[in-house]
């Protein structure tokens, strides 16, 4: 691999036999060449299917996708605390990773594969003529949103990162410098205008997962957000808003009964399915303690589950996300085991094998499995989120109240005590939404906390300086934290070392 974001760049004819065809689950799997290609709409399907399969990780490896994509998304924050008698994503926890860490690596080729593809599909749907325009327009604006998620991550993940926009083969023409991070919101905030003007509101079951005109609003409001655009960001969310509803149960969201439901908004596809590509993770694995033939890769923190502990119902007892975030010592905490049928186990009656005191118990859930693992999606967008950050945008822009019932109507599906009106200022509420209502709604959950926390530590409204934060909240290294250095990850060594026109992040 002599330039890892270019190789990642190009279709090979196993792109569209393998990873492409399961994900959205299509059933024609001609061994095609490029000459031959993109002259169908079966053509446009598996070209747009693939670059949603890119959200599986670069390679579509389970392993790729936990053990690097989403431990260096997650544990850095302060909601995770990694095992540190495991290898995975250690030096990233401790701070202490350099510029040749796997994982960062893995996140970046990952991204750029999707923005690869998605440029495909860009460029060579337009010219399908066996197709109706308005089926090329929706195809291309599926791209044009994905490229938008891809560079979210890569921009707030990295800074400046390369802006590639077209669809290259010619390797020197992928040697290009870092763009801005202005330039690459201003593109973010471009595509997904362009695909929300564009996306329908809904597909038929069989294309249940494509990206729809409500996931396009919500990604753009969310880009406003992480930018301070508050007008923008509420008006944006408010268009949205009601036209999705809570899971009447939190861990439905996580269980794999209500994939696609009423709550979400995107989320990445796994059908369980490993017929032709491995489509499971191992979450389920990951999560579980030793105690139950787990893993144990990971704990919530100290300081999480403290938080969740304050999240009490009107009667005194504890909300149901907090029973449906942790398996932790309570007579009402239980967890799935691993047996085929599996059992729900009483914490009492594992305590006294217990490595740790708490656990996660997000989707580690018996249903939807595919031999040992599970094809549970995994949200990227819900409802309960955008409510959150709606909430927060109105709280900046004067409207405490509102905001209020906005974080009451998230708190009321758990049956958490609502938050009295005029209790709280927009100074306070800011720091309950901030340290209280997101932790505990959307933990460990995929690439939210450890962004939310590069955000407030780089913004202007409130800054919250991220090395104080985690001291503040006893994680483990954030003595090794440094500001100016850690709120980045290290642009690869790997494409560095390919592309002399990259500057490498501060410190590394």
């Amino acid at each position: 691999m002599k330039l890892p974001i270019a190789v990642l760049f190009f279709f090979s004819v196993a792109l569209f036999t393998a990873c492409s065809d399961k994900y959205l689950e299509l059933d024609d799997k001609q061994n095609l060449t490029e000459n031959t290609f993109w002259t169908t709409r079966q053509h446009a399907l598996q070209g747009i299917t693939a670059s949603y399969a890119a959200l599986q990780g670069h390679d579509g490896s389970m392993w790729t996708f936990f053990e690097e994509v989403y431990i260096t998304l997650s544990y850095k924050a302060d909601d995770i605390d990694n095992n540190k008698n495991e290898p995975y994503g250690k030096n990233l926890a401790a701070f202490v990773n350099s510029a040749d860490e796997g994982g960062p690596w893995n996140l970046w080729a990952t991204c750029y594969a999707g923005i690869g593809r998605a440029n495909q599909v860009i460029e060579k749907v337009p010219g399908i003529t066996a197709m109706t325009e308005k089926e090329r327009n929706e195809i291309v604006a599926e791209a044009k949103f994905l490229r938008a998620y891809n560079y979210f991550i890569l921009v707030n993940g990295f800074e400046n990162v390369p802006l590639v926009l077209k669809f290259e083969k010619d390797l020197t023409k992928l040697q290009t410098p870092q763009s801005p991070a202005a330039d690459v919101w201003a593109q973010i905030e471009k595509d997904l205008t362009e695909a929300e003007a564009v996306l329908p509101t809904a597909y038929p079951d069989a294309y249940k997962g494509r990206a729809t005109k409500g996931a396009a609003k919500a990604l753009l409001a969310k880009t406003y957000l992480f930018q301070e655009k508050w007008t923008a960001a509420e008006a944006k969310f408010r268009e949205i808003y009601g036209q999705y509803t809570l899971n009447t149960n939190y861990i439905d969201n996580f269980n794999g009964t209500k994939e696609n439901g009423p709550e979400s908004i995107f989320e990445v596809q796994f059908s369980g399915d490993r017929s032709v590509s491995d489509e499971r993770h191992p979450f389920n694995f990951e999560v579980r303690p030793y105690a139950l033939d787990g893993w144990e890769l990971f704990y919530p923190s100290d300081w999480l589950v403290t938080t969740l502990m304050k999240d009490k119902t009107a009667t005194g007892g504890y909300s149901d996300r907090v029973y449906g975030t942790i398996f932790f010592n309570d007579p009402a905490s239980k967890m799935w085991d691993l047996n085929i049928p599996a059992n729900l186990v009483p914490y009492a009656d594992v305590a006294g094998n217990l490595s740790h005191p708490a656990f996660f118990n997000k989707y580690a859930y018996p249903n939807d499995r595919g031999g040992s693992y599970v094809g549970t999606n995994i949200s990227l967008i819900r409802y309960a989120d955008v409510l959150l950050m709606l909430a927060e945008a109105t709280n900046e822009n004067g409207g405490t109240a509102a905001a209020i019932d906005l974080v009451n109507e998230v708190r009321n599906r758990s049956h958490a005590k609502p938050i009295a009106a005029g209790s709280l200022n927009k100074e306070q509420l800011r720091e309950q939404i901030r340290n209280h209502e997101r932790p505990v709604e959307l933990a460990m959950e995929f690439g939210i906390r450890w962004f939310d926390l590069v955000r407030w530590g780089r913004g202007a409204t409130a800054k919250q300086p991220v090395k104080a934060l985690l001291t503040n909240h006893g994680k483990a290294a954030a003595a090794n934290y440094v500001e100016d250095k850690h709120i980045r990850y290290p642009i690869p060594l790997k494409e560095i070392n390919v592309n002399p026109l990259l500057k490498q992040n501060n410190l590394y």
